[in-house]
């Protein structure tokens, strides 16, 4: 797009109007105000047609996330939590196109997932773990309706903001090479280890390691879709293999990549509806507030983050950071956890993917419709997306991982009363299999440190109270918490 391009911003940051106000505008154009913002339609089905393939991936990833048994051993079915997830987007990025009217798309939070696999499930029913979903979604709309989710934003320091996603990221890494073998349990002395039992072995690993390393290089390359290419390819090769050595069902650990014999098949909405809101009796009262405010987090921080970076790369944010309608985003982004809740298939969240359609022209929701429309084209093609091996899939959580690390760069390391909270944070999500056990520790570390320095009043009321309900939390060390 060269700099006269009318789809460009102009100098103030707002689009261009190419059509002038004369111009005849159609009901499509004046809904989405797409001439207004500088676009055309062509324009935005392309930039959501581009959206979709970067984040497609997920179709792949979240069955591969909550396939835990729950408490009561019972696993949810790969085939019906692909068809969940493709519902849940289409159903909240469609959403987000004609409510938010912005170019953002959602998905199933890779957070969010991965507490509901390795803090929720092992404590209640999947189903009461979807409850929990639902009821954090109704806590995010409750805050953006009152007003509170920007006050709570403000009122926990940008540090332990950013500390909380990098250490998700190394949470979901991890999760990534314990599901692929990459990293095993290991002896007493030796917590974990390289492979199961010390070494690496088969070739469900090797497709993982030879995944991985295709994903970095294609994303070293700026290769569009990286992360689809990448798995495609090391699905094709995992293909490839067990037809010629007959690697069998055992040694991949779940279903054999092999071609489906169809690879269309209607949509299995077993899961839909599939919720009890439920699971305070199992967990104990402190244990349930922890596990929702473990979501709230996982599901909160980076959304107005994602949508403010997104709008401003698409030029609708003005000179103080503040978009047209961040009000309705954050409301459809809130019900998201409720909607992925009610389809089993995980809180939904926008995915900083939406950029990869603003690059490509998208500036309004029209593309979040486009996007919505394509997941739910998906849900006929679940056959084809059973076929890729759980190991290939597992690549995929460690470079997300690896991109959650960039954050890093906004924690002052230097600076000893930040570095200390940010660090444990971090650390302890991915070495503890616990994402509200970082975060307990990064609050308490903060309020602490500050205290040292005789600072007491700094981290105000609200941080104050997140230090009492943690310390409250380990000293009882009740459920749900991945003890």
């Amino acid at each position: 797009m060269s700099p006269q391009d009318p789809g460009r911003p102009g100098a103030s940051g707002k689009p261009r109007n190419p059509g002038g106000p004369a111009a005849v505008r159609s009901p499509l154009d004046r809904w989405f105000h797409v001439s207004r913002r500088g676009s055309t339609v062509a324009r935005e089905v392309r930039g959501g047609v581009t959206t979709f393939m970067a984040m497609a991936y997920i179709l792949l990833l979240n069955p591969v996330l909550l396939s835990v048994p729950d408490r009561h051993g019972n696993r949810l079915d790969p085939a019906e939590v692909i068809t969940a997830t493709a519902l849940a987007a289409a159903v909240t990025t469609v959403a987000m196109g004609l409510i938010g009217r912005a170019p953002l798309a959602l998905a199933a939070g890779l957070g969010v997932s991965g507490v509901l696999a390795t803090q929720v499930a092992p404590e209640v029913s999947w189903p009461q773990a979807m409850g929990m979903c639902v009821i954090y979604g109704s806590v995010i709309i409750l805050l953006v309706v009152t007003g509170l989710r920007e006050r709570i934003m403000d009122a926990i320091p940008a540090a332990l903001k950013h500390a909380i996603t990098i250490g998700i990221g190394l949470f979901i890494a991890m999760v990534g090479l314990v599901n692929a073998g990459f990293v095993g349990l290991g002896e007493p002395g030796s917590p974990v280890t390289l492979g199961r039992g010390g070494h690496l072995t088969g070739w469900p690993v090797l497709a993982f390691c030879v995944t991985l390393l295709l994903i970095f290089m294609l994303l070293a390359r700026g290769v569009p879709g990286a992360l689809l290419v990448g798995i495609a390819a090391g699905t094709l090769a995992s293909m490839a293999a067990t037809a010629a050595f007959g690697i069998g069902d055992e040694e991949w650990g779940g279903a054999v990549p092999e071609l489906p014999e169809r690879l269309v098949s209607a949509p299995d909405f077993g899961l839909l509806g599939n919720v009890e809101i439920g699971g305070l009796a199992a967990l104990g009262a402190t244990g349930f507030t922890m596990i929702v405010f473990t979501l709230v987090l996982a599901g909160f921080f980076d959304a107005m983050a994602t949508i403010i970076a997104v709008g401003h790369q698409a030029g609708l944010t003005d000179e103080r950071e503040r978009m047209p309608g961040l009000g309705r985003a954050l409301l459809v982004d809130g019900a998201g956890g409720v909607v992925g809740g009610v389809a089993s298939a995980s809180g939904q969240t926008v995915f900083i993917e939406s950029a990869t359609g603003v690059g490509e022209g998208a500036r309004t929701g029209l593309s979040a419709v486009v996007t919505g429309l394509l997941f739910a084209a998906a849900l006929l093609f679940t056959p084809l997306a059973l076929i890729v091996p759980g190991q290939v899939a597992s690549a995929a959580l460690v470079v997300i991982g690896a991109m959650m690390m960039q954050n890093s760069r906004y924690v002052d390391w230097t600076d000893r009363a930040t570095a200390i909270p940010v660090f444990l944070t971090v650390v302890l999500m991915p070495f503890t299999y616990s994402i509200t056990t970082g975060v307990g520790a990064g609050v308490i570390a903060y309020t602490a440190v500050r205290v040292a320095q005789g600072r007491w009043r700094e981290p105000g009321p609200l941080m104050w109270l997140l230090t009492a309900v943690f310390l409250v939390h380990f000293a009882v060390g009740t459920g749900g918490a991945g003890e």
